[in-house]
């Protein structure tokens, strides 16, 4: 039941079984509707989430009320928006499900007892945090300095299979393209 975050775990720190049950006692499990939010812009994010099935996305709404999606996190995949969580500043972004979801989540105090319990999960986190800075950069760079050919490559990647999943125009907004010109990309490489 558990054994999905219990293997999250396992990549980065050892933990023998009596920490594992441990550990997930500093966790609740939640189902999400599709479309709820988990986060709204002006918020502070009280959570971290680890999404054991379906699909969220971090975006960002500007003036004009576009929508630019600054990752998605389906299986497998933490989130929260870290600035705020960890500093208790509002958010500028929202998370939202994509698809009828299940989550597990923890609170600022929840994981620093965690920290002091099994000290072992600072390490995991800090892992966590340097992989999501490394990822942050490289889509800033890709953005930056690739053709939307390119990064499109780069979502089918790093996402394997989500394009089945999601909207076309959740996929146009992360890659800062309208959904016309992913269709006609799409269409010329066969996809």
């Amino acid at each position: 039941m558990h054994q999905l975050i219990l293997n999250n775990f396992a990549l980065h720190i050892a933990l023998p079984p009596a920490e594992q049950e441990q550990a997930l006692t500093f966790f609740q499990l939640r189902e999400v509707k599709k479309r709820t939010l988990l986060l709204h812009p002006g918020e502070t994010d009280r959570y971290v989430y680890f999404v054991k099935r379906g699909c969220l996305r971090m975006f960002y709404t500007d003036n004009s009320g576009e929508d630019h999606i600054i990752g998605f996190y389906p299986e497998n995949w933490w989130v929260c928006d870290i600035v705020s969580f960890f500093k208790a500043k509002p958010s500028a972004n929202a998370i939202q499900a994509l698809e009828e979801s299940e989550v597990y989540y923890t609170s600022l105090p929840q994981l620093e007892k965690l920290f002091q319990t099994i000290p072992k999960f600072e390490r995991f986190f800090r892992i966590l945090n340097q992989n999501g800075f490394d990822l942050y950069q490289r889509r800033i760079t890709s953005q930056l300095y690739k053709t939307a050919e390119e990064r499109y490559l780069e979502f089918r990647k790093r996402y394997p299979g989500l394009e089945q999943r999601i909207a076309q125009k959740h996929i146009a907004s992360y890659l800062g393209i309208t959904p016309a010109f992913l269709s006609m990309m799409r269409k010329e490489s066969g996809v």
